[in-house]
């Protein structure tokens, strides 16, 4: 590899040195192009970055899975490869679409090789230039009017714009997925964050996301039953970061985003609710009052939310999680994860979430989720019963022939969009007499534990 790589650049009058450059370091008189598509660059690249490359591969954001124990079924491979949501639903039969946010270039199918480095795309992270995008449907390869040359140049390290590019945009589009993620990030004003607030503080997310050897630490619910390596505002601020003995004593049960983030979405609205099972109505396409689609006929309905208040629950850190052949009760809404924790649980804490929930189909017969074809499938031939066939014939999972929709839940930690400690929430926000905003009963609390001190 390395000889070819010192090969090529040698044509271009460019001698390699065995010397590993930081990304930081200006790169116009290291690399020379043109280049015609990613992998072209990312060959030049670990002329260098050899090593960093073999530790990208190692990570979660390359490979899209890793070794989970499941209660009751071991330790076996689960991800994003493999997990459903109530969102665009799966990735089997998908790909393309949705490997537009993979951090590679070209996994159009299951037959994707994970073991090139070539096919990393070195760019998406580290483009300084704001200039590097993805085309939305092209299996992760870079938009072809991009200057490859230009953003290879100019790499340094990842900012906000390079994280937010896929995080922002989950699940389809801006601010629709995480409710606490989205592109009102990029240049918040203190009301918004107030850690990533311009000018100052103006964190970016490896400030917390500490990495090391491309692990980056922080894990989804969605994608994770949380046993890796997580981020915890304590690792600032430490376990009594308050003045007032009080606010540090609740540290112990509640989580600080409880206090500090009181409510999420305030930038940009994020969707709540996903009708599946109206899709494929000729009837007009329509709008709520943000402007934002409410019905699409390849897509079905959407509700729209701004300035949510989130849910509370315990959580003590694990998921539990559908895995793809479960069977379910169609009769009650079906949790595709939930968060784990309870009032006598010591590990865990009253943590905020959005929820969103939605219909999807399932296999009436088998009593199993089903994973569809959109992409290339049903947004073409709005044929239900064909796109869940091949869908599932994707993902090896067996199908009746019979299908109905049912409605989900997914649960989703929200952990940005902190307040300035001035709007964070204060003692009678939950403990005023009634009307408080948290359901003791349902955290299991006889009532609300102050209220004998209440007059």
């Amino acid at each position: 590899m390395l000889r070819r790589v010192a090969a090529a650049l040698a044509v271009c009058g460019i001698v390699l040195v065995p010397v590993l450059a930081p990304a930081a370091q200006d790169h116009k008189e290291m690399i020379s192009g043109p280049f015609k598509s990613g992998p072209e660059v990312t060959e030049v690249c670990v002329g260098c970055h050899e090593q960093q490359a073999k530790d990208f591969m190692k990570t979660v954001h390359w490979t899209w899975k890793e070794k989970q124990k499941v209660p009751g079924k071991g330790e076996i491979e689960i991800g994003k490869i493999n997990l459903l949501n109530n969102f665009c639903i799966a990735l089997a039969s998908n790909w393309p679409r949705c490997t537009s946010c993979h951090a590679g270039y070209g996994w159009k199918d299951a037959a994707f090789k994970f073991d090139d480095p070539t096919s990393v795309d070195c760019l998406v992270c580290h483009d300084t230039t704001g200039t590097y995008t993805k085309t939305p449907t092209g299996a992760g390869n870079p938009d072809p009017k991009v200057d490859l040359e230009k953003v290879a140049q100019s790499v340094g390290k990842p900012s906000r714009q390079n994280c937010g590019a896929c995080h922002f945009f989950g699940g389809g589009g801006d601010h629709v997925k995480h409710g606490d993620l989205d592109s009102s990030l990029l240049k918040p004003v203190r009301s918004v964050d107030v850690h990533m607030a311009e000018p100052a503080p103006s964190m970016t997310c490896q400030d917390c996301h500490k990495t090391k050897a491309h692990v980056i630490p922080g894990e989804s619910m969605a994608v994770s039953l949380g046993k890796g390596a997580r981020v915890s505002c304590t690792d600032c601020h430490g376990e009594t970061p308050h003045k007032i003995p009080t606010y540090n004593k609740h540290t112990k049960r509640i989580a600080c985003e409880t206090c500090h983030v009181p409510f999420f979405a305030k930038g940009l609205p994020t969707k709540v609710w996903w009708d599946w099972s109206k899709a494929g109505q000729d009837r007009p396409e329509a709008k709520d009052k943000y402007g934002l689609e409410t019905y699409v006929k390849i897509k079905g309905e959407f509700k729209w939310q701004k300035d949510i208040r989130p849910v509370y629950l315990w959580y003590n850190g694990e998921t539990a999680r559908y895995l793809l052949g479960d069977t379910i009760d169609p009769s009650r809404p079906v949790p595709l994860n939930k968060p784990l924790g309870s009032r006598k649980d010591p590990n865990a804490k009253i943590m905020p979430f959005k929820v969103m929930r939605g219909k999807q189909p399932y296999d009436k017969e088998l009593k199993t989720m089903a994973t569809p074809h959109l992409f290339g499938g049903y947004w073409k031939h709005f044929d239900w019963n064909r796109a869940i066939a091949d869908g599932n014939q994707a993902a090896g999972l067996a199908y009746s022939g019979q299908y109905g929709f049912v409605e989900t839940v997914m649960y989703w930690k929200v952990n940005h969009m902190v307040a300035p400690k001035q709007a964070a929430l204060k003692c009678m926000a939950c403990h005023q007499r009634e009307g408080g905003l948290l359901n003791w009963k349902a955290l299991g609390y006889p009532g609300n534990p102050a209220q004998p001190r209440l007059k």
